[in-house]
């Protein structure tokens, strides 16, 4: 072996020392120290973000070795949760679990004070499905077609209710009416337990909720799901059609949810991240409880992650240009 001339060792020593003594180095190698992580969620707790939350985290701090604990920040859609991560420093304690609409649609829809690119790095996808349009049992519409006529013959008795502005259900209503020309009225709640009390009332006469929040009340049939939105069947309801199989081809308006944490994350602690919840999405207890609450699991790389969420800024902003959509 050849071994260098001793200016050259020397310089390559205090090179390494230097490296290993790098502040980012230093903490992402003794990550996660004794520290919790905290899991921000953007919506209250028991909600579907919840629901779906929960089980990650808990999978994901076996396999980090820390305990990993719940921080609700519900508003604005989702969009203070992501403000919060966003201004969080970047050490790995900090992890989001979101979705499309205050990721990828709010910020088309009102001014955000993020960036859904720049301002975070994405660790990996966690589950993909639909929202359901759901009315009563008693209701006259018995299938997305005489929902369609009914509210077409007489708009000013129909309208749809939603957990706000820029929720999952609200992307696919709007996706709805200029897929079927509908003109009825947008009533938001601050959350979907409120809409489907409404729903269950007699207030409103139809619901586009995500699939978690009412499977309870579908399976109990309290209420009657009429299509689900996403191109396939959800495994949960596989008699409740999709939109596309109910005379409106190609329609798919899906629900994701996904993790991120702040940007600048080193590389290294965003191994370690994408590692855990690589593990989590191969462990058959979360699996099943993704499936139970109407989803579907949905594996991503961090860059296959990053150029979905790119695709669909332009796809709802787009959307909401030709809607014309308004936040208030």
């Amino acid at each position: 072996m050849k071994i260098g001339k001793p200016g050259v060792i020397a310089s390559v020593t205090a090179l390494v020392i230097a490296l290993l003594s790098s502040p980012n180095l230093s903490v992402a190698a003794d990550y996660p120290a004794d520290k919790p992580i905290k899991m921000v969620v953007g919506f209250t707790a028991g909600g579907a973000a919840d629901k779906l939350a929960r089980p990650v985290a808990d999978r994901m701090a076996k396999f980090l070795g820390q305990t990993i604990v719940m921080e609700y920040r519900p508003g604005v859609a989702g969009g203070i949760a992501l403000e919060l991560v966003a201004r969080a420093p970047a050490d790995g304690y900090t992890i989001h679990l979101t979705s499309q609409g205050p990721m990828t649609f709010g910020p088309s829809l009102r001014k955000a004070n993020f960036d859904p690119v720049k301002d975070f790095t994405p660790i990996g996808m966690v589950s993909s499905g639909g929202s359901l349009i759901a009315v009563l049992p008693t209701s006259p519409a018995k299938d997305v077609k005489s929902f369609v006529a009914l509210a077409k013959a007489n708009p000013s008795q129909w309208s749809y209710g939603t957990s706000g502005i820029g929720g999952s259900g609200h992307l696919a209503a709007e996706q709805f009416k200029i897929e079927t020309g509908l003109q009825i009225a947008h009533v938001p709640y601050k959350g979907g337990a409120g809409a489907l009390t409404d729903l269950m009332g007699g207030h409103i006469p139809v619901l586009f909720s995500s699939i978690g929040s009412i499977a309870t009340n579908v399976e109990a049939g309290q209420v009657k799901a009429l299509a689900v939105s996403s191109l396939a069947r959800s495994s949960l309801f596989p008699d409740v059609p999709t939109i596309a199989e109910s005379g409106f081809p190609g329609f798919d308006s899906p629900v994701w949810f996904g993790v991120v944490a702040p940007a600048g994350l080193p590389a290294a602690i965003t191994a370690k991240l994408v590692a855990a919840l690589n593990a989590t999405m191969d462990d058959a207890e979360v699996l099943k409880i993704i499936r139970q609450d109407g989803y579907e699991p949905l594996k991503m790389t961090p860059e296959q992650m990053k150029n979905a969420i790119q695709a669909e800024l332009k796809q709802w902003a787009d959307l909401i240009k030709k809607t014309g959509m308004k936040a208030d």
